[in-house]
C-alpha cells in the first residue's frame, strides 16, 4: 500500500519538476514499503541514500533555473531546501551510526514535507516559469 499518490494538483505546471515530485513519491513509496516488509537495516540504509541522493538532485535543478531566470522568491526557496536536507543528512547519519529507526513518524514527516513543499512553496513558481515559456 502506497503511503503517498501522485495527484494532478500537486502539479506546479513545469514538466521536468513534476517528473522528479513524482520520482521523489516513489522513492518515499518505496522506503515506506521496505520498512512495512521489514527488510534489512541495509536496504533500507540504501533506499535512504537513494533518497536523500535524488532529494538533492532535484533541489539543484530547481535552484539553478531559479538562478537563471533570476526567481525573486529563490532566497526563501532555497533555506527550505536546506533546512530539510540538513534535516534528512542528520536523520541519514543518526539512522546509519544506529541511533534511530525508519518509523511510521519519519515517514509521515517525509510525506507531509513533501506534499507541503509542492503545495505552498513550489506552486509559487509556477506561474513565475510559465510566463517565462517553461512548461
Amino acid at each position: 500500500m502506497s503511503l503517498l499518490e501522485w495527484k494532478e494538483e500537486f502539479s506546479v505546471g513545469v514538466t521536468e519538476f513534476d517528473g522528479q515530485h513524482k520520482v521523489l513519491i516513489d522513492l518515499i513509496n518505496k522506503l515506506h514499503d521496505a520498512m512495512r516488509a521489514g527488510v534489512g537495516r541495509q536496504a533500507l540504509s540504501d533506499i535512504l541514500s537513494e533518497l536523500v541522493e535524488y532529494t538533492k538532485t532535484h533541489f539543484e535543478n530547481e535552484e539553478k533555473l531559479f538562478l537563471q531566470y533570476s526567481y525573486p522568491e529563490s532566497p526563501a526557496h532555497r533555506r527550505e531546501h536546506d533546512a530539510l536536507t540538513k534535516q534528512v543528512l542528520e536523520f541519514q547519519k543518526e539512522y546509519h551510526d544506529g541511533r534511530t529507526s525508519i518509523s511510521i513518524d519519519v515517514m509521515d514527516f517525509l510525506k507531509d514535507w513533501l506534499v507541503n513543499h509542492i503545495a505552498i512553496s513550489d506552486k509559487k513558481y509556477t506561474h513565475f516559469f510559465n510566463e517565462k515559456g517553461i512548461r
